[in-house]
Formats: structure tokens, C-alpha cells, sequence
């Protein structure tokens, strides 16, 4: 969805800005290409600089507890384009791309929507001294192959998906027995629903992907990770390896 916004610091007669991305749906570790149309107003104007910022939901910055809500995004990444001349009434066009890290939260697993992710990219200009920040335009960032392996496997072991989170900071620093890899600030948490056979106590299971460009770690549940290598993918293998692990955690109460 592309936003247009006027600069209201900039009276009547001012420009027009209009950012359009270009392949809203993509994957961690790809390259979002997005184009930035400026239409002059009454005056010239210079823009000061143009930044694109990737921004997720982040349920620490939503105090309202509305699991949709959009308030107070998180900044995963940002990508600055270089500032212009705009003169009134003409059309400058520019265009900017945005590298997003491999542990980018996802919004979409196994061709579906994941409940409560949420992605957007964000324009802000500074202009005259002055910064407008735009609106969103939301993009869906699909599971690599290796993750919707590993969400099928626990989709074939009989949980069901609930609900993700993304929560800011270092998983080493709430919990260091995780021994995470983590490089980003801040981390994807997704909720299952435990089998009626393994609740042992508790009713949902948390698990939290680590992905690199050739790997990933699922640590279940706030415990040590199991890795899986994305060339070696094998989903039979890879179910019974998540389940060992997963077993190794939680005695199952029957079955």
C-alpha cells in the first residue's frame, strides 16, 4: 500500500510524497526495493535526505496490550538515500533498496499469515529543518524453506501454531542458558499450543528461530537450541530431531 502525506510544516502548496514498494513480499536475508516520488509545490524545497526504515511490532513498545496494535514501532533496519533539489511543481523520482537481516521477524509461514507479525517499511524526510515520518506501507515477509520446515515439523507433531511476538533485546541477557547466537536486538517468539500428550503442566511452547544465511537454530521453549543446516534439509529427519530435542525438555504424559 503506498501512503501519500502533504508536509503540513510547509503551508499550502506543498510537496507531495509517495513511496511505493516494489516487491512487498519477501524473504529474511533478501533486498526490498522501494521508489520515492516527489512532487514540488509551490516553492523549491531541498530535501535534506530521504531514510527507508524496516519497523515491526514490537510487544514491548505496545503498552495497550491489543495484540494488533501498530503505535509504536521497532526500527530492525534503516537505509539512507542521498537528499535533492525539488523545485515547484516538478517530479523527482528516487530510488532506494534495504538488505534485510536473516533473523528479520516473519510474518508468513507455510504460505499463511502468522497471528501478530507485522512488518512495514517507513519514509521519513527531513526537510527545512524539519522531519515527517510518513505512514507504513506493510510487506510480508515469508519463511525460508529451512523455517517452514521447522514449522511444519511441529505443524506434523500435533502443536498448533497461536501467536508471535517480537520482543527487543538479547535473548543472553534474559535467559544465558539459551547460548544464543542472536546478532540482532531484538527476536521473534512463536507460540504453539502443546499436544493434548505433552502438556506436562504447561499449555503453550515458545520457540524462538536464530537464522544465518546457512543455518538456523530453534531454541524451544527458553531452552539450548537444536541447529539445522539449510542444505541438509529433510523434513522427516528434521521432525524426529525437533521432537527428541523438544522431548528431552518436556516428559510427555502419555504416548
Amino acid at each position: 500500500m503506498a501512503f501519500r502525506k502533504f508536509l503540513s510544516a510547509l503551508g499550502v502548496n506543498a510537496p507531495s510524497v509517495e513511496t511505493v514498494v516494489e516487491n512487498p513480499k519477501v524473504h529474511p536475508g533478501g533486498l526490498l526495493r522501494c521508489v520515492v516520488t516527489a512532487v514540488g509545490g509551490g516553492a523549491d524545497v531541498d530535501i535534506e535526505r530521504v531514510r527507508l526504515k524496516v519497523v515491526v511490532r514490537a510487544e514491548d513498545l505496545e503498552a495497550n496490550g491489543v495484540k494488533t496494535a501498530w503505535e509504536h514501532p521497532y526500527t530492525v533496519v534503516t537505509a539512507d538515500l542521498d537528499g535533492f533539489r525539488l523545485p515547484a511543481g516538478e517530479t523527482v523520482t528516487v530510488r532506494g533498496e534495504i538488505e534485510l537481516p536473516w533473523e528479520i521477524p516473519l510474518t508468513h509461514g507455510m504460505g499463511a499469515p502468522v497471528p501478530g507479525g507485522r512488518v512495514a517499511v517507513r519514509t521519513e524526510l527531513a526537510i527545512e529543518n524539519s522531519v515527517d515520518q510518513g505512514d507504513f506501507d506493510e510487506i510480508e515477509v515469508h519463511a525460508l524453506p529451512a523455517q517452514d520446515a521447522i514449522l511444519q515439523a511441529y505443524t506434523d507433531l500435533g502443536f498448533r501454531l497461536r501467536e508471535a511476538e517480537v520482543k527487543i533485546g538479547f535473548l543472553p541477557e534474559q535467559a544465558p542458558h539459551m547460548q544464543s547466537r542472536q546478532t540482532e536486538k531484538c527476536w521473534q517468539e512463536i507460540d504453539f499450543f502443546f499436544p493434548e500428550s505433552w502438556k506436562w503442566g504447561r499449555e503453550e511452547l515458545e520457540t524462538v528461530f536464530i537464522t544465518r544465511e546457512d543455518s538456523l537454530d530453534a531454541h524451544p521453549g527458553g531452552f539450548p537450541p537444536v541447529t539445522f543446516v539449510h542444505a541438509e534439509l529433510d523434513q522427516e529427519a528434521w521432525t524426529e530431531a525437533l521432537e527428541k530435542h523438544v522431548r528431552g525438555h518436556w516428559l510427555p504424559t502419555s504416548g
